[in-house]
């Protein structure tokens, strides 16, 4: 038995050294170490030797089965470092071919005109606030003298979220809440997202404007078209001429819209500006006082002028965008042009 053990040793070792794949090593583990396998029939025979001979046979069977198994264990080893090393070969970066580059995001271009907007009123000496999106309807309506029968505050023209809660028409809601907590004098402009139920090329349901307001001691309507003339110029450039058109709103008397000469005819008569050579831009007035009741000032003591407009519509006329829907497909082929 000791020389059938010691001829198992030798041939096993000598197999396994000249294994190749993972199939034949497992080949060979049953060979000598499964049920029918030549090191299990050897052992089978323990049972027949005598006392003295079964100590020596077990440490000898013993010491052969771990020599092989570590050899086993050796050669798995190998096949999986090789594999190894062949799977990071295969997933290796070559870092001297240039990378590929992302796209790089662009500014949007009703960004830009926002920028410039707040730029420009910013260097006039006005501050920037912000409201609420969700607005009660006293300081979207009532406060700024609309009346309860006025189309504006119909279900066609305004969302609804519940009884007396509204999606804010415009960002003027925030200058009678800073009024109501402010005395004058104030010199603000209120940008933000606003909602009205439209949709067509030149208007959606959600869009984004800005106000302004300023109240103070002998407020002027000449003041107020100082201010829209010097925004116009450094927004459109200095050669584009302004005028001011008799208009109603129910928040500003006496109000007017404002119109610059046409970007793309020279004042010539185009399609875009209906061959009159002007662009309406926005909207102004000097502060009803119904409006300074609402928020406890006096109307003999102060005055003040509002303006609003659409920053959409300021882009559009300053990039010569047509469709408004455009600026809002994420689009970059779109928003790279700008």
């Amino acid at each position: 038995m000791q020389d059938q053990l010691e001829q198992i040793r030798t041939e096993a070792l000598a197999e396994i050294q000249e294994v190749e794949t993972l199939e034949t090593l497992e080949q060979l583990r049953i060979k000598y170490f499964g049920r029918k396998g030549l090191f299990t029939d050897v052992m089978k025979g323990m049972g027949k030797l005598s006392k003295e001979q079964k100590p020596v046979i077990g440490k000898l069977s013993n010491e052969i089965r771990l020599e092989i198994t570590n050899k086993f264990d050796q050669v798995i080893e190998k096949f999986n470092q090789h594999k190894h090393e062949h799977k990071l070969a295969e997933e290796t970066i070559d870092i001297t071919l240039p990378g590929r580059r992302r796209q790089i995001g662009r500014r949007h271009p009703i960004t830009q005109v926002l920028d410039q907007i707040q730029m420009i009123f910013k260097g006039m000496g006005f501050e920037v606030v912000e409201g609420p999106e969700i607005e009660l309807e006293f300081y979207n309506f009532d406060a700024l003298n609309t009346p309860k029968d006025h189309p504006a505050r119909d279900l066609q023209d305004t969302f609804y979220i519940d009884e007396g809660i509204v999606l804010r028409t415009h960002t003027s809601p925030v200058q009678i809440r800073v009024m109501k907590k402010t005395a004058p004098p104030i010199r603000i402009i209120v940008p933000g997202k606003v909602y009205r139920r439209d949709y067509d090329i030149t208007h959606l349901p959600m869009f984004n404007q800005v106000e302004g307001l300023l109240v103070d001691h002998h407020v002027t309507f000449s003041e107020l078209k100082g201010v829209l003339y010097s925004f116009a110029r450094q927004m459109f450039g200095d050669t584009i001429q302004v005028r001011f058109r008799p208009h109603f709103f129910p928040f500003t008397e006496p109000s007017a819209e404002v119109d610059i000469s046409c970007l793309f005819c020279d004042s010539k008569g185009c399609r875009v500006c209906s061959h009159t050579g002007w662009l309406e831009i926005l909207g102004s007035g000097l502060v009803d006082p119904n409006v300074f009741e609402h928020v406890n000032y006096d109307p003999e003591n102060v005055t003040g002028f509002a303006f609003g407009m659409g920053v959409d519509r300021i882009a559009m006329l300053k990039f010569g965008i047509t469709d408004l829907r455009l600026m809002f497909e994420n689009d970059m082929r779109f928003a790279k042009q700008f």
